[in-house]
């Protein structure tokens, strides 16, 4: 795929050698780069530039980059910028501070140049689609009231575009989105969520594994096993997902809950899930409930590594559990539900199949 040429990275560094081997890979890969020497310049040249990726060294004289880092999420103007920190500290305190301050990814030093390219690439990809994500928000909230319904429906054209653009790399199809706002509208309906809730998550569920679009196509299309170290890439999915729909700061009620199922929707009600191991109500419902549906479907939906299960298989796994599948792993309230409106989840699937 081209670089966009007009992609502009700040490289931030006290060492002028490093600063030159990083925008020397930079170049080589059709980046136009900037160079800050320490911290003050850095935030200078973040709010006049507005540079689309910040690289910043971890250890500075004076302002070091954790400082630097908290300041530009603090900023109305750069908060949106991600950072990777480039760093020789390998220490999880030091980890949990770049990541208190803001820091989306870290490069270990001495930076090898093929992880460099990859996190620079997924990064400059997932910041694009939230630019645009942004950009459609506040168009929303100019003309919302004399074309409400229109741009409603474009608003909802958009999330599904979004939604086929990560699809589309994976196994998965627009039959699966279809049938995922299908299943956890009906949960919700039967938890007794009201209209609002139940029509909000219909059309907030299928952003569940928008995160797909910043996991490198090598690990997301794998047919086999995924080895520890590439699992743990593709668990980020989850965190790269609510990154791109904005978290809370979205003004979209879709959105916002699009990123809490996005980030949760891995958890397990007994704990054991990623991306925080989070536990019983701790997980958000919304998350709570994609939980079953996307497992139902799963079970349901050819895969490269099993066969697709009737209906009768994928409901036993999910009831009485099996190798991978712990009826634990669910709400217990969600969970009956499921058993409740489980019929319906067979009409939903047959009815839109690939």
């Amino acid at each position: 795929m081209a670089v966009d040429p007009r992609k502009k990275i700040l490289v931030v560094d006290d060492d002028s050698k490093n600063r030159e081997y990083l925008v020397a890979l930079l170049k080589a890969e059709g980046y136009a780069s900037l160079e800050a020497g320490n911290g003050e310049t850095a935030l200078h040249f973040a709010e006049e530039q507005l540079p689309d990726l910040i690289l910043l060294d971890a250890m500075m004289p004076g302002m070091d980059g954790f400082h630097v880092a908290d300041q530009l999420k603090k900023l109305e103007a750069t908060k949106s910028i991600p950072v990777i920190m480039v760093t020789a500290l390998t220490d999880r305190s030091s980890k949990l501070r770049g990541l208190n301050s803001g820091v989306e990814e870290f490069l270990t030093k001495p930076v090898d140049r093929a992880e460099l390219w990859v996190r620079v690439r997924n990064l400059l990809r997932l910041k694009e689609y939230n630019d645009f994500l942004s950009n459609y928000n506040t168009l929303l909230e100019q003309q919302v009231k004399e074309r409400s319904e229109q741009l409603l429906s474009s608003h909802f054209d958009t999330l599904f575009t979004i939604m086929r653009a990560a699809e589309f790399r994976d196994e998965e199809t627009g039959a699966h989105i279809k049938r995922i706002s299908y299943y956890s509208k009906e949960l919700a309906l039967q938890l007794g969520m009201g209209q609002e809730f139940a029509e909000t998550i219909y059309h907030a569920s299928p952003l569940h594994d928008v995160g797909k679009i910043g996991i490198p196509d090598h690990i997301l299309l794998k047919p086999g096993l995924h080895e520890p170290h590439e699992w743990e890439i593709m668990k980020t999915h989850t965190t790269l997902g609510a990154t791109i729909l904005g978290m809370e700061k979205s003004n979209s009620s879709y959105a916002r809950m699009g990123s809490v199922i996005a980030l949760g929707h891995h958890e397990k009600w007994s704990g054991g899930g990623y991306p925080n191991g989070l536990t019983g109500e701790r997980i958000p419902l919304p998350a709570r409930i994609m939980a079953i549906c996307d497992v139902y479907d799963a079970l349901r939906s050819k895969r490269p590594y099993k066969p697709p299960f009737t209906h009768e298989q994928s409901v036993r796994i999910i009831l009485e559990g099996d190798n991978r599948t712990s009826p634990q792993d669910f709400d217990p309230q969600v969970l009956d539900a499921f058993r409740t409106r489980m019929q319906t989840f067979n009409e939903i699937f047959e009815s839109h199949s690939d």
